[in-house]
């Protein structure tokens, strides 16, 4: 059976590899785009889905954009994941997994409600365990044949940290980490996100950055760290990523981080707008 064909500017952000279809486009008309060695020059072209795609100029060390996130986490908490078996959660291409991996974790459980997205030199190794078509609201220890893990990443897309945090708990090791995105535009109310699923204001991102704050305390988790992700998402908005502690199942969790909510968003809009990157 084939493999399932895609626009080739469509593949490009998927992958993480360009930021927006529109940059993509002008990529491939630029000549800079390669799939197998050879230039590819129509934006609308499709090409079977697991095809190597490269950007000419592009010294990308993750197989998508997604693992400098995931690096920026690792820096900023001081996480080491030597030797650790990690879940990744809403893994798509593998750019978390992929970070990961690179710095030493030994296991990498990657789950995706979607099929096909997982990149192929990740596919091919032994230390990555192919969880596609999962949703994680029902996974339970028994499903993780090769070990509990004692890191978790969390990238989801259309729904709420609210919904994972809780099933986590179940699964996560004690005194294990955990590095998640907190993404504006699936945690606000619908009237707080703006055209194209953007949200800009400062005061929603405070908001929700609290709320999940809050939440993840109530659930027994210590929270350890806030910081800002170092690229902003395929439609363009301001994410921020989170790193909490389990101890255990517990009453309640601790706040220890060093920085505020508010801190830490004031320094996303100031960085990434001087980037051009944020509003």
């Amino acid at each position: 059976m084939s493999a399932k064909k895609e626009r080739v500017d469509v593949l490009l952000v998927e992958r993480g590899l360009i930021e927006t279809r529109e940059k993509a486009k002008r990529a491939i008309m630029a000549g800079l785009v390669y799939a197998n060695e050879m230039r590819l020059d129509k934006p609308g072209e499709k090409i079977p889905q697991d095809t190597e795609i490269t950007v000419k100029g592009q010294v990308m060390p993750y197989v998508s954009r997604g693992g400098y996130k995931l690096e920026k986490a690792l820096e900023t908490f001081h996480l080491n994941l030597q030797d650790k078996v990690m879940i990744d959660i809403g893994s798509s291409t593998g750019g978390f997994t992929d970070c990961a991996l690179q710095n030493g974790a030994k296991l990498s459980y990657a789950l995706d409600v979607g099929y096909n997205q997982l990149a192929w030199k990740l596919r091919q190794d032994e230390r990555v365990v192919v969880m596609e078509r999962t949703n994680f609201r029902y996974v339970t220890p028994a499903d993780l044949e090769r070990g509990l893990p004692q890191f978790a990443s969390i990238d989801v897309s259309f729904i709420s940290l609210k919904l994972i945090l809780p099933v986590l708990k179940t699964m996560l090791m004690p005194n294990g980490d955990v590095a998640a995105l907190i993404k504006p535009q699936f945690e606000a109310g619908r009237e707080q996100v703006g055209k194209k699923g953007i949200v800009r204001d400062r005061k929603v991102h405070e908001a929700v950055v609290e709320m999940i704050v809050d939440f993840a305390i109530k659930e027994g988790y210590d929270v350890e760290g806030l910081t800002f992700s170092p690229i902003t998402g395929g439609d363009g908005n301001i994410e921020f990523l989170i790193h909490l502690k389990w101890h255990g199942e517990r009453e309640k969790g601790e706040n220890h981080s060093p920085i505020s909510v508010e801190q830490v968003v004031t320094e996303a809009h100031d960085v990434l707008k001087q980037k051009g990157k944020g509003e």
